[in-house]
């Protein structure tokens, strides 16, 4: 398979080549598996890897509210992957996240999610890649793992094919074959199914990617990522007719054009957030962020692993999901940062923190070997790793009392998962939403006094952007009149 697409000829052409008001035009493909474990992530970084090691610019995405496979979206492309997910986000607000992200790319790569048909419901395509491709109008390129079959891969296929007529179903590619086994393959699908076969990726342990309970291991902690990146980008240019792939992205349609909310801050507004990134906590929706921005926040990052010390200055922080049980030790060894936030906290900062913060900022984490690690120690109680998931999925949150970043019952999506559980149980006084899962009842989660909310659950946003813009109006209330706003949220809670 040779590479004859002329690169610099996509940057001038291929973005956005036809914008007239109402329509653009991205270049794009979509990256689906018949099942969970078929290899789509290898698949998905092997062609950002490609595209990107020949000079095109490529604008990766994941299907799902997913933080790991982003990390090495990013790492592979040089560019932040952004979250597609159709059952947070409405259609408008889909299109918004891609167009925004891909205005300057010259070719949108997203990965999908489970199967292709997979979803919130088993009777429709809700929350499923299928949904996703349909609402971007993006050609499918469907991943087989091929590796225990012969002619019953066209039967498969014929069937995902046929599934569901509104569906795109451009190209197939078959996984952890031998080259004669491609060709055996081929003959089987040539003759039952009219869809191009794209090429195939070798049974190969070095274009495998690190796992562990939460999915793959983190990019922040594979130190074989760049070794794997390269063999990936190595390997399939040589099994996969990368041509033919550009050729179906460019073939997408035109979209409508749904441009990103934007708004303009007086400099003198704005205010600063501390975001807590490292390699302990870097589970963060990009459009959360940037939302932030658009209020009128300016993020500053610091590392509660090596920093000693919070930002000068901040406003605000925002502790983010991750794997700090992975770097307990480091953080409890980190006692200058555990004690400036222990104070900046009680002294009425405001702080928002999700799933990892929240352990972080408890009195202990306790391991999976039992062994007991000092925290922040400015919640009550302990988080306790176990063996096995303890909440998962999509949530509706709604609070409970007014907060610092929404009004009481004001709701907002999100998902949670996670392996760790609280000793301190939600109570009436304290708990910080009622949560609403799909088959599931009603229970109270999370923690809000005063100028901290803390909570296992992941929220998006852009689901309801006023909690963005409520959190940085409490930071500029803290940085404008803080004992006033201090005693006013302390009497509420």
């Amino acid at each position: 398979c040779t590479y004859n697409t002329n690169a610099q000829w996509f940057k001038n052409k291929c973005v956005c080549i036809r914008q007239n008001g109402a329509m653009v035009f991205i270049p794009r493909i979509l990256i689906a598996g018949t099942h969970s474990g078929v290899g789509k992530t290898t698949v998905a970084v092997g062609l950002m890897a490609s595209f990107a090691a020949r000079g095109l610019r490529v604008q990766p995405f994941k299907a799902g509210p997913d933080y790991i496979d982003p990390g090495y979206h990013t790492a592979a492309t040089n560019r932040i992957c952004r979250n597609l997910d159709t059952w947070l986000l409405t259609q408008r607000h889909v299109g918004q996240v891609f167009q925004h992200a891909s205005a300057t790319a010259d070719v949108a790569v997203i990965e999908g999610v489970m199967g292709l048909f997979d979803g919130q419901s088993h009777t429709s395509d809700r929350g499923s890649t299928a949904e996703l491709a349909k609402m971007l109008r993006a050609p499918v390129i469907l991943v087989v793992d091929a590796s225990a079959m012969a002619r019953s891969v066209a039967a498969l296929v014929r069937g995902y094919l046929t599934f569901d007529p509104h569906l795109d179903v451009a190209g197939v590619m078959l996984n952890r074959v031998s080259e004669r086994h491609f060709h055996v393959l081929c003959q089987a699908l040539r003759r039952t199914v009219h869809v191009p076969v794209l090429g195939y990726l070798p049974q190969d342990p070095a274009l495998a990617i690190p796992e562990r309970h939460l999915g793959l291991v983190p990019a922040d902690e594979d130190p074989a990522l760049a070794r794997i990146l390269e063999r990936v980008a190595t390997v399939l240019p040589q099994t996969v007719n990368l041509s033919q792939v550009l050729r179906i992205a460019k073939a997408a349609p035109a979209l409508p054009e749904t441009p990103w909310p934007t708004g303009r801050i007086p400099e003198r507004s704005q205010v600063t957030i501390g975001v807590a990134r490292d390699r302990a906590f870097h589970f963060y929706y990009q459009d959360n962020l940037d939302l932030r921005r658009s209020a009128g926040a300016r993020l500053v990052e610091f590392s509660p692993l090596t920093d000693a010390r919070l930002p000068e200055g901040i406003d605000a922080l925002y502790l983010g999901g991750g794997f700090p049980e992975r770097f307990a030790t480091q953080l409890k060894e980190n006692a200058s940062m555990r004690r400036e936030l222990h104070r900046a906290i009680k002294g009425g900062l405001p702080t928002y923190a999700e799933c990892g913060g929240l352990m972080y900022l408890a009195q202990r984490l306790i391991d999976e070997q039992g062994r007991a690690h000092a925290m922040v120690g400015i919640l009550p109680g302990s988080i306790r790793m176990t063996d096995r998931l303890q909440h998962f999925g999509y949530a509706t949150v709604r609070p409970r009392r007014r907060t610092i970043l929404a009004d009481a019952h004001d709701a907002i999506k999100g998902h949670e998962f996670h392996y760790s559980v609280w000793d301190h149980a939600p109570s009436s006084r304290h708990a910080a939403y009622v949560v609403t899962k799909p088959r599931e009842s009603r229970r109270l989660e999370g923690f809000a006094r005063a100028n901290l909310l803390a909570s296992y659950i992941h929220v998006h946003f852009l689901t309801n952007p006023r909690w963005a813009r409520g959190f940085v109006a409490s930071a500029r209330c803290w940085r404008g009149q803080r004992p006033r706003f201090v005693r006013r949220v302390t009497r509420k809670a």
